[in-house]
C-alpha cells in the first residue's frame, strides 16, 4: 500500500507540473477526477482516499464531498454490473446499464473493476472481460477511459499480487490482449514504465507483456487464444460479419435475412459501423446504392438502428472524406447526395452533421493525381524513416510539385505526421525536423494540420492518444516557427462542433503545452530533439545542446572563422533553439571586454536569416531574466546589458518594442536561471 501512496503523489505532481503528461486523464470531453488507491477488493476500496484533478477545460469537480459520494455510488453499481455480466454473458445489457448509469468520467473505474474481478476467476471470465472491453471500446467507454483504467491496474499490481499469486502474468496478458485488440496503443508500455518505480510489480507486468507475449512470433494468435476463447467475437470479427452481411444482402436483396443477421450481432451500440460500411459500399458499388440506402432507411423505420447511431455513422464518413476521396474520386459529391436523400426521406437529421464543404478558397485537386501523390508520399516517407536522408525527400518534392501545388504540400504534411504517429519517438522527431527544414509556406502547413484535425475524431477510434500526439506535433510546429501562435486560433475557428470534437481538444492541449514553464525545452525533449538523424541517435538533451553552443562560441572567439561558426549554428538543426546562441553570446559580451567578434556573429546570423527576430528577442529576454544571477559575478551587468540592448536596436536585429526597464528583475516562466543547465 505504501507504494500506491507514493505513486499517487508522483502522478499528482506530474499532472500539475508537466505539460507533457497531459495524457488520457485529460482527453475526454468531461474531465475525470481521479480516485486514489483503488484496489481490486471491496474491503480495501472502502478505505480509499480520493484526489481531485483539475481539468484542462476547467470543469473538474470542486466539491470533494460530492466527488466522494458520486464515485462511491458508481463503484457499487459497477461491481453489480460486472457480477451480472459474468453470470449472464449479456454484452448488450452491460452497454445499456453503463449508459443509463451515466457518469462517463468514472468509466475508467469500470475497466479496472472488470479486469481485477476477472483476474481472480476462471479463464472463461477472463476471456469475457477482454471481449467486453473490445466490444464497448470507443462507443460506450471512451478510449481515454480505457487507457486510464489500465494505467490504474498496472499501478496497483503490487496490491493485486497480495491476493492473486500470478497477478503479474494475468495482468500482462490483459495488457497484451488490449494492444492486440487495438484498444491500447503500443506506446502504453514504455510510457507507463517510465512512470513506475523500477522494482514495482507494475514494471514486471509491462516487461512481461512486451517480452513474453508481444515480442513472440504469431503473438496475436497466441494472446487471443491464451484463455481458450469463447463463443464471443472480437471487435474485428464483428466488423467482418457486418461486411459479410452487407455483401450477401447486395447479392440477394433479402432484407428480412439482413435484419435477422443485424439482430444476431447483438451490438446495437456498434450499429454506426453498419451505417458507415453500408455508405462506403454504396459509394464503391453505385449499382447497389439504392438497395443499401433502402436497407438503412427501413432498419431505422422499424427501430432496428436508432437515430444516434445513424448520425454517428454519417459523421465518421464526413471525418474521413479526404481519405475516401483519394480512393473514391466522387466521394464528397456522392455523400452529399446521400445526406440530402436521407434528410428528405426523414431518416437523418442533416442539421446535426458537420459541414462537407471544402477548405474555403481551395480548389480541389483532380483526385487521380492526388491519389498517386499520396501513394508516392507514403513510400518516400517510409524510406526517409529508414535512411534519414532529407535530400531524397527534397528531390522528390521538387520533382513532383510545382509552385501552384499548395494542396499537395498540405497532403504531404498530413501523411508525414499520420505515418509518424504510428511509429516510435525517433520517427516523430524526424517528421518534425523534416517539416522544419522543408520551408513550406505556413498556410500550407496549417492546412495540413487542418486535415489532420478534421479526421481526429475518426483517428481516435484507433489511436486513444491521438490528442496527445497531434497536440505535440502542433505545439512543436509553433516552437519550430513553422506555424505562428495565431495559426492555432485559425485552426480552432475551422474546427467543427465546438466543445465536442476531438480536434478542438487537440488545439486546446497544444495551447496548454505552449503556456507551460520552459515549454520550448520540454517540447523539444519529448521525442529526443536535435539528434543526428542519420546516426539513428535518439536525440541530444538540452544540456548537451547548450554545451555544444558554448563550445562553438569559445572556438569562434578564440580566433575561429565566422563562416565556420555560422555553419556550426546551422548544423545544430534546431532553429527554434537559436535564442540560446543569442543568450550565450550576450552573456559573454557582459562578462568580457572583447565583444566585437560576437556582435559580428549575431549580425551575420540575423542578416542571413539564420537567427530570426523572434529568436533574437527571446535570447535578449532570457539574458534579462538572469541578470540577477549575472550581477553576482559582474556588478555592472545591468548597465552593460542596457548598452547591448541599445546597440542591438541600432544594428537593427532587436525589436524596438523590447524594453529592458520593463522586464528587468522579473523571473518569468521559462527563465534560464531555472533550467538547471545554464
Amino acid at each position: 500500500m505504501e507504494f500506491n501512496k507514493q505513486q499517487e503523489l508522483v502522478d499528482s505532481s506530474m499532472e500539475k507540473t508537466d505539460p507533457l503528461s497531459i495524457s488520457q486523464l485529460k482527453i475526454s470531453s468531461s474531465s475525470s477526477p481521479l480516485a486514489s488507491k483503488e484496489f481490486s477488493h471491496d474491503a480495501v476500496e472502502g478505505s480509499e482516499g480520493t484526489l481531485g484533478y483539475d481539468s484542462i477545460e476547467g470543469n473538474g469537480h470542486s466539491d470533494s464531498t460530492t466527488f466522494d459520494a458520486d464515485l462511491t455510488e458508481y463503484k457499487k453499481k459497477a461491481t453489480v454490473i460486472v457480477e451480472e455480466y459474468f453470470s449472464t454473458n449479456d454484452v448488450v445489457s452491460v452497454a445499456n446499464e453503463l449508459k443509463e448509469l451515466g457518469m462517463a468520467e468514472y468509466r475508467y473505474y469500470f475497466v479496472k473493476k472488470l479486469v481485477s474481478m476477472a483476474m481472480d476467476r476462471h479463464d472463461k471470465e477472463k476471456e469475457m472481460a477482454a471481449f467486453l472491453l473490445s466490444t464497448l471500446y470507443a462507443d460506450v467507454i471512451d478510449p481515454p477511459e480505457v487507457y486510464r483504467g489500465f494505467n490504474k491496474l498496472v499501478a496497483s499490481a503490487d496490491d493485486l499480487s497480495v491476493d492473486i499469486p500470478d497477478a503479474v502474468d494475468i495482468l500482462a496478458v490483459f495488457v497484451a490482449r488490449a494492444i492486440v485488440d487495438d484498444i491500447l496503443p503500443p506506446a502504453f508500455l514504455k510510457k507507463q514504465m517510465n512512470l513506475l518505480p523500477e522494482n514495482s510489480k507494475g514494471v514486471e507486468v509491462l516487461e512481461k507483456a512486451e517480452k513474453s507475449y508481444l515480442a513472440t512470433p504469431l503473438h496475436a494468435e497466441i494472446v487471443e487464444k491464451r484463455w481458450g476463447g469463447t463463443d464471443n467475437w472480437t471487435a474485428e470479427d464483428v466488423k467482418g460479419r457486418i461486411n459479410e452481411l452487407l455483401k450477401e444482402y447486395v447479392v440477394s436483396g433479402d432484407k428480412k435475412e439482413a435484419f435477422r443477421c443485424i439482430k444476431g450481432l447483438k451490438v446495437p451500440f456498434f450499429h454506426h459501423e453498419i451505417v458507415k460500411r453500408a455508405l462506403i459500399m454504396a459509394m464503391e458499388r453505385r449499382k447497389a446504392e439504392a438497395r443499401l440506402l433502402d436497407l438503412l432507411k427501413e432498419a431505422i423505420e422499424v427501430g432496428l438502428i436508432n437515430s444516434t447511431q445513424v448520425t454517428k455513422g454519417f459523421s465518421r464518413i464526413i471525418d474521413s472524406i479526404e481519405d475516401l476521396s483519394l480512393d473514391i474520386p466522387e466521394a464528397r459529391r456522392v455523400l452529399q447526395s446521400f445526406i440530402s436523400k436521407a434528410a428528405s426521406e426523414g431518416w437523418l437529421c442533416a442539421s446535426s452533421l458537420k459541414s462537407l464543404s471544402a477548405v474555403p478558397g481551395e480548389k480541389l485537386l483532380e483526385n487521380s493525381s492526388a491519389c498517386v501523390f499520396k501513394d508516392k508520399t507514403k513510400s518516400i516517407v517510409r524510406e526517409y524513416f529508414l535512411s534519414g536522408d532529407t535530400s531524397e525527400v527534397v528531390h522528390f518534392l521538387e520533382t513532383e510539385l510545382s509552385a501552384s501545388s499548395s494542396q499537395l504540400r498540405s497532403i504531404f504534411v498530413k501523411y508525414l505526421i499520420t505515418l509518424a504517429m504510428d511509429r516510435k519517438k525517433r520517427e516523430k522527431e524526424m517528421a518534425c525536423v523534416l517539416i522544419s527544414s522543408l520551408d513550406f509556406p505556413p498556410k500550407e502547413v496549417r492546412n495540413g494540420f487542418s486535415m489532420l484535425i478534421e479526421s481526429a475524431d475518426d483517428t481516435a477510434l484507433d489511436n486513444p492518444v491521438v490528442v496527445e500526439d497531434l497536440a505535440m506535433f502542433l505545439a512543436r510546429a509553433v516552437v519550430d516557427e513553422v506555424l505562428a501562435p495565431r495559426d492555432l486560433e485559425e485552426l480552432l475557428n475551422q474546427t467543427p462542433e465546438p466543445g465536442s470534437a476531438v480536434g478542438e481538444k487537440v488545439i486546446q492541449t497544444a495551447k496548454t503545452l505552449l503556456k507551460a514553464p520552459l515549454f520550448g525545452e520540454r517540447i523539444l525533449r519529448c521525442w529526443g530533439g536535435g539528434g543526428v538523424i542519420e546516426t539513428n541517435s535518439p536525440g541530444s538533451t538540452v544540456c548537451e545542446v547548450k554545451e555544444t553552443i558554448q563550445n562553438l562560441l569559445e572556438e569562434y572567439v578564440s580566433g575561429g572563422d565566422l563562416s565556420e561558426a555560422c555553419r556550426c549554428v546551422k548544423e545544430l538543426g534546431m532553429p527554434f533553439f537559436h535564442h540560446e546562441v543569442v543568450k550565450k553570446s550576450v552573456v559573454r559580451m557582459i562578462e568580457e571586454k572583447e565583444n566585437e567578434r560576437l556582435w559580428k556573429l549575431l549580425k551575420v546570423c540575423f542578416e542571413s536569416g539564420l537567427v530570426t527576430i523572434y529568436q533574437m528577442t527571446e535570447g535578449f529576454k532570457r539574458v534579462n531574466e538572469s541578470l540577477e544571477d549575472l550581477s553576482l559575478d559582474v556588478p555592472d551587468a545591468a548597465k552593460k546589458f542596457s548598452s547591448c540592448v541599445e546597440r542591438a536596436k541600432l544594428e537593427g536585429f532587436l525589436d524596438e518594442s523590447f524594453a529592458f526597464e520593463e522586464t528587468h528583475g522579473k523571473k518569468e516562466n521559462g527563465s534560464s536561471s531555472s533550467s538547471g543547465c545554464i
